[in-house]
């Protein structure tokens, strides 16, 4: 807090403080709307003054300059205090040009395209009036149902927490002119949902919460992040936004954070639908008392905070500490003294889908992409003579994903334009098939045959609805629809040289793809530039490098699966997988392997691994070892390749996992060209949560591992003394 912002927070009234730590949409001072703002102006349910309702501090949800301006002008025009309002939105993956979801992004295994990327988002946003966002979502994920999981970096804590980093940093930056605050959710564990359904109970141990869940949010409170959004969720019982042990005990007093808390839209309500609180007064004593700042989208602060302080059960202190630390936000966002920060329409119109922002864009499309599966028909000849582009998500801008904020369907390249700007007239297209997945309908097939028919190879687009994933968007079966597989497998008839180029915001349970495919392509939800990152990649203008960082599984039965698992008491072994063996923690109808582990991902060279070392057999509290394995690119393109550093706890007071990500390195080969890759190995590495609840390691020994996915062998042993 600075002398500034106690100064104005004395001349505030007590019902000034508590309207100004409630956040309501943007919508609410746009009157240029001409209609009834339904869900939050004054005659809403949420019943705000018509009055103090120019004392909010905060809104969400703005699209445009434009209408930034417009609303900063009715606001102030009406507001008595003239506090003029920040604007802030879910700039999830990229704003106006939209780079890949961010499980896409993650599977890169580059923290600075992710840093790069967001950097981008966060000059579009900032010209159009945003000045912060509702990212990075940290919420580590194991199960491919949530619909959330495009909004994730995967599986593993390691990943996760690098990657939270990379895009603070990228939106924060030194919180220039082009960048926004950064806000990361769900705090906390939102991404363990049961049944991979969305709002869904959420239970798991301290221990589990605190090994694998809360890394991500600490890297980013780390990094320096200006918000915290609690989740929907319960932990322990309790609904995140008003769960003490989260806020206060964890969040403030252990990780030091006094920045912003924000609750996450509705949830204050929300408490009183769990049956965690009787009414909204209720509520707002438990979200007060937990320490969160800013109530989004009910009034429970509005209606009874002021009763709450005359009776005693809230000081207004503690009012005042949530408002200065939204005051000093505004301070450091510049809006004290400037109300339109970096809004620019002219600005916008000349950043927004520029030539260098949708190189960026492609880039990101291209590094993220995962090659599956190829049988030798991947890369396509450029010379061929004709292209037969089939499916039902081969010619529309619908591939830029879920949370596409200012992102537009028209502005996204679609795989047929991005092969016809390639390849030029020798591209056809034909629909296939309906995109639903109730659809039986297979009238399209015979001129999608003919054309496959009477073409050298074929592009298949085949996958999900970007709608199909993102909020509320959980699936209880997550293969393809058999439409698409009829329409696979009649193409199969007349032409054999097929690539799929799969979209999806999830991993898949694909077996059958895999089976007959001969060759797939994983572009996830790739953005605006998806369609020309598709046509090089499959072109061989660029090489994939992706790998996924969220286990695909055989079956939706596997599910939740995750390569950082325990052993248990009675494991199958690995060589026995693909048989029977009773009595062992297994099916009886799959496999326990997933159909493509953590980490995997293929190329169009080789890479050849080799010369593994360590540097000793021993270390202690303070020394380090340095673990080394030579690459060579072996095969016949320039490529990039992403090597893993794994470690096993043999064990520990607490039973450990199989292996654990601690370190990644994203190089370059040319072809022919041996490079040396080292990772260090310290003690802290080796720390987790004991028996005892301290974080810290435990003396024993470890396995080192170092390889292209997460199956890889351990190739040396260390002690830990």
């Amino acid at each position: 807090m600075s002398q500034r912002t106690e100064k104005i927070l004395a001349q505030m009234s007590i019902d000034e403080k508590i309207y100004f730590i409630e956040q309501i949409t943007t919508a609410t001072f746009v009157p240029s709307l001409k209609r009834p703002n339904i869900i939050t102006g004054p005659d809403s349910a949420l019943k705000l003054d018509k009055e103090l309702i120019y004392e909010v501090g905060t809104t969400l949800n703005l699209i445009g300059a434009e209408t930034m301006i417009e609303a900063q002008d009715h606001f102030l025009a009406h507001s008595k205090s003239k506090r003029a309002l920040v604007f802030m939105q879910d700039v999830i993956h990229g704003h106006r040009t939209l780079y890949p979801i961010n499980l896409g992004v993650a599977a890169s295994f580059d923290r600075d395209l992710a840093r790069e990327l967001a950097q981008m988002a966060a000059k579009e946003a900032s010209l159009d009036g945003i000045g912060v966002t509702f990212a990075p979502m940290a919420d580590l994920v194991r199960d491919p149902r949530w619909g959330r999981v495009m909004e994730s970096s995967g599986e593993d804590p390691y990943l996760n927490a690098e990657m939270a980093r990379a895009t603070v940093e990228g939106l924060q930056g030194d919180m220039g002119k082009y960048n926004i605050g950064a806000c990361v959710k769900h705090f906390a564990a939102y991404g363990a949902a049961e049944a991979g359904r969305d709002y869904n109970t959420v239970d798991v141990s301290e221990r589990t919460l605190r090994e694998y869940y809360l890394p991500a949010y600490k890297s980013a409170i780390d990094a320096g992040v200006k918000m915290v959004m609690t989740a929907f969720n319960i932990i322990d019982g309790v609904p995140c936004v008003g769960n003490k042990h989260l806020i206060k005990d964890i969040l403030r007093d252990e990780w030091g954070f006094d920045g912003v808390v924000i609750s996450d839209y509705g949830a204050f309500d929300e408490m009183i639908t769990h049956g965690a609180s009787e009414n909204q007064k209720e509520s707002a004593y438990l979200a007060m008392d937990a320490g969160c700042d800013i109530e989004m989208m009910t009034s429970c602060y509005a209606h009874h905070l002021k009763e709450l302080i005359e009776e005693g059960k809230i000081s207004e202190a503690q009012l005042d500490k949530s408002v200065l630390r939204v005051l000093d936000l505004k301070e450091e966002l510049g809006i004290l003294d400037n109300p339109y920060r970096s809004v620019s329409p002219e600005e916008a119109k000349r950043v927004q889908l520029s030539p260098e922002h949708r190189a960026l864009a492609r880039k990101g499309a291209e590094q993220s992409a995962v090659l599956l599966k190829n049988n030798g028909v991947l890369p396509f000849d450029k010379e061929v003579g004709s292209v037969a582009l089939i499916g039902p998500l081969g010619a529309t801008g619908e591939i830029h994903g879920s949370w596409h904020c200012g992102g537009k369907a028209e502005e996204t390249v679609s795989v047929y334009e991005g092969l016809k700007n390639l390849l030029g007239d020798k591209v056809k297209y034909a629909q296939g098939c309906q995109i639903e997945y109730d659809s039986e309908d297979t009238s399209l097939f015979d001129e999608a045959c003919q054309l496959a028919k009477n073409s050298e190879c074929v592009v298949l687009c085949l996958g999900e609805h970007q709608d199909y994933s993102g909020e509320g968007n959980c699936r209880a079966s997550i293969d393809l629809p058999e439409v698409q597989y009829k329409l696979l497998e009649r193409i199969l008839e007349v032409n054999k040289n097929v690539a799929v180029a799969l979209f999806t915001g999830r991993p898949l349970a694909i077996s059958r793809l895999d089976k007959l495919a001969p060759a797939i392509l994983n572009m996830w939800m790739p953005g605006t530039e998806g369609g020309s990152a598709c046509a090089n990649l499959l072109f061989g203008e660029v090489i994939p490098s992706g790998k996924i960082t969220m286990t695909f599984p055989r079956t939706l039965g596997q599910c939740p699966i995750y390569y950082n698992h325990y052993t248990t008491g009675r494991p199958k072994l690995e060589q026995d997988d693909l048989k029977r063996v009773p009595y062992t923690s297994s099916y009886i109808d799959a496999p326990n392997s997933p159909l493509y582990p953590f980490g995997y991902g293929l190329s169009y060279t080789s890479f050849e691994y080799s010369d593994y070392k360590l540097s000793g057999t021993v270390m202690r509290a303070g020394e380090r070892l340095i673990a080394s394995v030579k690459i060579k690119n072996t095969g016949k393109y320039r490529a990039r390749e992403a090597v893993q550093f794994y470690i096993r706890d043999l064990k520990g007071s607490c039973v450990r996992p199989v292996k654990e990500l601690k370190g990644f390195e994203k190089l370059e080969l040319d072809i022919g060209e041996e490079k040396t890759v080292t990772f260090e190995i310290t003690e802290p590495m080796l720390r987790y949560w004991t028996r005892n609840m301290r974080h810290e390691s435990e003396k024993g020994e470890f396995e080192v591992f170092i390889g292209k996915d997460s199956t890889c062998a351990p190739f040396a042993k260390f002690e830990l003394i």
